[in-house]
């Protein structure tokens, strides 16, 4: 028994547990970055034909 009052099996398997959620989270923000940089680079050339439009 741990001090908190859990079995070392259970405290062994939640900090496996957070450990797996941790490397989703670290998955999902490496998606979300390169997302970040496509819509960014869709941005740019859309506001880039819009200037060339407007002005040539």
């Amino acid at each position: 028994m741990s001090s908190a009052g859990a079995d070392d099996e259970k405290a062994k398997a939640a900090a496996r547990a957070l450990a797996d959620y941790e490397s989703s989270f670290n998955r999902i923000d490496s998606d979300l970055r390169v997302l970040k940089w496509m819509v960014g680079a869709i941005l740019a050339g859309v506001v880039s034909l819009v200037i060339k439009g407007f002005f040539v």
